[in-house]
């Protein structure tokens, strides 16, 4: 596996990647629990919303980086993170990889480089937010594995 800065040919298999990825939590997992009037309201063009997020995912000169890690010359994840250097502080932004590079070590490598980066940068501190559902279950176990010190949320939603 090789882990690489994003570059711009990287965007659509990361695009593809990335809905891949959070297609289950969108529809399988949130759509469910909430409902329609919400899940429209907050994330019905959740696709549209990642093709966004995606094509400014790495823009160095506003803190925000990317990695991408090749198996055989194809993208199996990627990650995101943003340095505050005035806050010392860094936050990994998003982690995908594909179903089929998933606990192979993938995700830790990952967000190894990322860490390391920011650590380079002079950042003292990286956050990382997760959901607390099923579907992120592995992401928990993974920061958690990484030294990460989870604290509880709630975000409630109500449609009107």
């Amino acid at each position: 596996m090789d882990i690489r800065p994003l570059r711009t040919e990287d965007l659509p298999a990361v695009l593809d990647l990335t809905i891949d990825v959070f297609r289950p939590f969108y529809e399988d997992s949130f759509r469910p629990v909430v409902g329609d009037p919400v899940f429209m309201n907050r994330h019905g063009d959740w696709k549209e919303d990642y093709r966004r997020h995606v094509n400014a995912v790495h823009d160095p000169e506003h803190g925000r980086f990317a990695a991408v890690a090749c198996v055989k010359g194809q993208v199996a994840g990627y990650i995101g993170w943003i340095i505050q250097e005035a806050q010392r502080h860094g936050e990994v932004d998003i982690l995908a990889v594909a179903a089929e590079h998933r606990r192979l070590g993938a995700g830790r490598a990952l967000v190894e480089h990322a860490v390391a980066h920011m650590r380079t940068a002079g950042t003292a501190v990286v956050s990382v937010g997760t959901g607390g559902d099923d579907f992120h279950a592995s992401a928990r176990a993974l920061y958690e594995s990484l030294g990460f010190t989870p604290f509880p949320n709630v975000h409630y939603t109500k449609a009107l």
